[in-house]
């Protein structure tokens, strides 16, 4: 769930029910109720319209400074190994992060929350024997493995539970004082759901129920939730005003995030978005996964569905986006042939691509302005690859007319600007799979194909002779021929397919490691 600032907008769902999220004014939360007037609030505009699921419609996305965009995200509880339902919503998130960085000139700010003391953590911790901390140590380290691994950007600092217990203490003091919480004999300290009246569950747009907790005798709703656990024995706990105990887990993210950003947060992600459908492979860890898919793969197949859709997984849409990954790295691998006089083609409508980029760079803006609508940014980038494609139609002789290298230089520059801006390389070196150098593994293909297209020419070239004497020649080097062939087999089986382009020129791609089909879109 992505939340931004505004009236619904602006922080936590508990932040917001408690009015701290607001920066104090009233003003700012004119609306009440799904479908009411919304009262634009003061500040930047990032000229993106961002769904506001308050009012039921896009409002803009407006934040307090662009030269420092606040934003918290919800990060992991530090049990287990992510899965793909978190490698998903980082990654999702991480795409919006670099889209306003990119596209709308925002500096982000961004904060992380990592709970490292919960109770998944201290049951597990027990099963494996050894203290919450280590556990919890060991896993933070492999999330952040895991997101490295993904490309996803580091936030700007991260915040743990353990290490801010006194400012978590003093937020939930704070709202003891607003009516809105009680302690309890037995030391527990729950958030008073009624005391809001209905006004929690139109800011969450949900009704929220125990939030799958227990129902402990102590609590006077049903639908209360902890905010200060008591502590029980055996487990860690730190001294409180109600008595040794430890954080709940609803509370963490809201006082960490007002005590790094006080009462103003331009935009705060986590929580519904880390919902996962289930399936038989759903409990698949990052580490396996990306032995299947390439990050790059995993990221064009996020950016395939709305940031704030459920996530559609399967290995069928899975090889759906790396096809269209392998497609666009072949057409960039065409048009540099093309711009490099290795690529013969007929005449170049240079005036109907130049049209086509200028087109595509607006279509590409208004979706990203349209909240974040990759599916689309990338379909219209798809289609310019599709009409680029269309011009590049090989030929078995060097045409007379002008050459228009430019325009394909252009196309290729923004395609190339655009999939690195929200972290997507299209280099072929991203599918080489092994240890050693990838840059030199693609130095050596180059000149193994650079040989076998010198030895093909030669076995076809019969200059100035008879046709009885050019027969007998072809005959002659017909093992060459054959020998060329054998080797565009062999390199086939290992993943790399050989283009020969009427004689004239010979280029190379990779196959898809799985199906060993070439790239769509060449």
């Amino acid at each position: 769930m992505l939340w931004t600032r505004g009236p619904r907008l602006g922080a936590s769902p508990l932040r917001a029910a408690l009015g701290l999220g607001r920066g104090g004014s009233a003003s700012r939360a004119a609306c009440t109720r799904r479908g009411q007037a919304w009262q634009r609030p003061e500040g930047h505009d990032t000229g993106v319209q961002v769904y506001n699921s308050l009012t039921g419609r896009k409002d803009p996305l407006i934040v307090a400074r662009a030269d420092a965009v606040s934003w918290y995200s919800c990060g992991p509880t530090v049990y287990d190994h992510a899965h793909l339902g978190h490698a998903c919503s980082y990654v999702r998130f991480d795409i919006v992060r670099r889209v306003l960085t990119e596209f709308f000139g925002c500096n982000i700010v961004m904060v992380m929350g990592i709970t490292d003391v919960d109770d998944k953590i201290i049951t597990r911790a027990k099963e494996m024997n050894v203290s919450p901390a280590s556990l919890a140590s060991v896993y933070e380290e492999d999330f952040k493995q895991d997101m490295v691994s993904l490309k996803v950007l580091p936030p700007t600092v991260y915040l743990r539970v353990t290490e801010n217990i006194p400012q978590i203490i003093s937020f939930i003091e704070g709202i003891i004082a607003h009516g809105h919480a009680y302690p309890t004999s037995k030391g527990n300290v729950y958030f008073d759901l009624r005391s809001r009246g209905d006004e929690y569950g139109k800011l969450v747009s949900v009704s929220l129920g125990a939030a799958g907790e227990p129902v402990d005798s102590d609590k006077r709703h049903a639908s209360d939730f902890a905010l200060w656990k008591a502590a029980k024995p055996q487990e860690v706990f730190w001294a409180s005003p109600w008595g040794d105990g430890r954080p709940g887990w609803h509370i963490e993210c809201s006082a960490m995030a007002s005590m790094v950003f006080g009462s103003q947060l331009d935009i705060h992600s986590g929580g519904i978005d880390l919902a996962f459908p289930h399936h038989e492979n759903e409990i698949a860890q990052s580490e396996d996964f990306l032995q299947m898919f390439s990050p790059d793969v995993f990221r064009l197949f996020c950016m395939r569905s709305s940031y704030r859709s459920a996530i559609d997984y399967s290995d069928s849409s899975m090889m759906e986006a790396k096809h269209l990954l392998l497609g666009l790295t072949s057409f960039v691998e065409d048009a540099r042939a093309y711009m490099k006089g290795q690529l013969a083609c007929g005449p170049i409508r240079e005036d109907v691509l130049w049209e086509r980029l200028t087109s595509t760079k607006g279509a590409v803006k208004a979706a990203l302005a349209d909240d974040f609508d990759t599916p689309r940014a990338v379909d219209a980038i798809l289609d310019l690859v599709h009409h680029g494609n269309r011009q590049l139609r090989a030929v078995t002789k060097e045409p007379g007319g002008p050459r228009s290298p430019t325009v394909f230089g252009a196309i290729v520059s923004y395609i190339e600007q655009f999939f690195e801006t929200v972290g997507i390389s299209l280099a072929n070196r991203q599918c080489v799979s092994g240890g050693g150098s990838s840059a030199a593994l693609r130095s050596v293909v180059d000149e193994l194909v650079r040989f076998r297209l010198k030895v093909r020419q030669y076995a076809l070239t019969t200059p100035e002779a008879t046709r009885e004497a050019r027969q007998q020649q072809l005959q002659e080097r017909r093992p060459l021929l054959e020998a060329c062939d054998a080797l565009r087999r062999d390199l086939a089986a290992h993943g790399i397919s050989i283009k020969d382009r009427g004689g004239v020129t010979s280029t190379w791609e990779l196959l898809d490691p799985r199906t060993k089909r070439q790239k769509p879109g060449s």
